[in-house]
């Protein structure tokens, strides 16, 4: 772990001096012709964030989350926390600390806005300090977000109380952490979101911008069974993307019987996701069954462990007996559109 903190870009500084060397840190840059802040205004935060780097955390994939939660500033201005512990304290016997200042323009010419990060590098036998050190290095007055990255035991993780409870958002990735990650009795969990959730926002949006437009009823009349495929490496995506589909049917009055199967598959026609529907015979025979497989594909690589990512997808649809063709290309955008509701126009699911 000591490769991670000195992988992350950064001036060391004194553990007791992190706010004396930030505006040291912007002093020296200014002075210097590069870029920073003119006036405490501009760097105003939004939000304080805390990236917890687990065990588990290699130099590259650190550094790769680090430029990731620079992206993320570059729209939510914020102070940043990196913890770096030591899994077996590699001789260390005291914190070590990092600071890092970028500024770039915003939505105009004259809106600039500035990220600070402070790296924070620990033994486990600190442990019991570390809470008022990052309480140090927060402000206050603004909401904390903690994202626990490659974290490898759920109990050690439910030790971080200050930051969990605290934590308006608790961020971590259901296809890199341990199986009982979703099911663990964490302090708040109505704050926990998960990044697999999050990864499959424009699939969701394609698939559900092809079902609203079917009365509910028959969507799911004679309905028997549902199948997510999906690629070998998308299980989690797979898993997660079944259980949106079960909760969304059954708002459309699918019974609880309706079995469900996610299956691994290179069959071709597959690419990343397809969603089968299977109806009984007696649908069949009335017209019930309105469609058969959607397939959904993503236009670049996805990857586990990201704080947003949001490729652009294709939506292919193999009608039932309408047999009306259907393609819908999802750009990224910020609605969301998850719950469903009552569409009055038509009587139907917005999904």
């Amino acid at each position: 772990m000591p490769a991670v903190f000195e992988q992350l870009p950064g001036i060391d500084v004194p553990v007791g001096h992190i706010a004396e060397s930030l505006a040291s840190m912007w002093r020296t840059s200014a002075s210097e012709g590069r870029d920073a802040p003119a006036t405490d205004e501009v760097r105003a935060m939004q939000m304080n964030f805390v990236l917890h780097l687990g065990f588990a955390t290699t130099p590259d994939d650190a550094l790769q989350q680090f430029e990731t939660i620079k992206r993320f500033a570059h729209r939510y201005p914020c102070r940043v926390v990196v913890l770096c512990p030591l899994r077996n304290d590699d001789g260390a016997v005291d914190f070590r600390a990092k600071v890092y200042g970028e500024c770039f323009l915003g939505k105009s010419k004259g809106d600039t806005r500035c990220v600070e990060f402070v790296m924070l590098s620990y033994p486990m036998r600190s442990r019991a300090h570390l809470e008022d050190q990052v309480s140090v290095c927060l402000s206050t007055d603004l909401p904390l977000y903690y994202w626990a990255h490659r974290f490898s035991d759920s109990a050690r993780l439910a030790d971080y109380q200050y930051l969990l409870n605290h934590a308006k958002r608790v961020i971590f990735d259901t296809a890199i952490t341990p199986s009982d990650a979703k099911t663990y009795p964490w302090p708040n969990p109505d704050t926990i979101r998960d990044l697999v959730w999050a990864r499959l926002l424009p699939v969701r949006q394609s698939i559900g911008q092809f079902l609203s437009g079917f009365e509910p009823a028959r969507l799911v009349e004679g309905l028997k069974r549902v199948k997510v495929y999906h690629r070998p490496k998308f299980e989690p995506e797979g898993r997660v993307l079944m259980d949106w589909l079960l909760q969304r049917l059954g708002d459309c009055g699918a019974v609880e019987a309706v079995k469900t199967h996610v299956v691994p598959s290179e069959a071709r026609g597959t690419d990343d996701f397809a969603v089968a529907f299977d109806y009984d015979g007696a649908a069949t025979s009335s017209g019930g069954p309105i469609l058969r497989t959607i397939t959904v594909s993503s236009r670049r690589t996805w990857a586990a462990g990201g704080l947003s990512l949001r490729p652009r997808c294709t939506c292919s649809v193999r009608s039932g007996l309408c047999r009306r063709p259907f393609s819908f290309s999802h750009h990224e955008g910020t609605h969301d559109g998850l719950r469903p509701a009552v569409d009055r126009r038509k009587g139907g699911i917005v999904w």
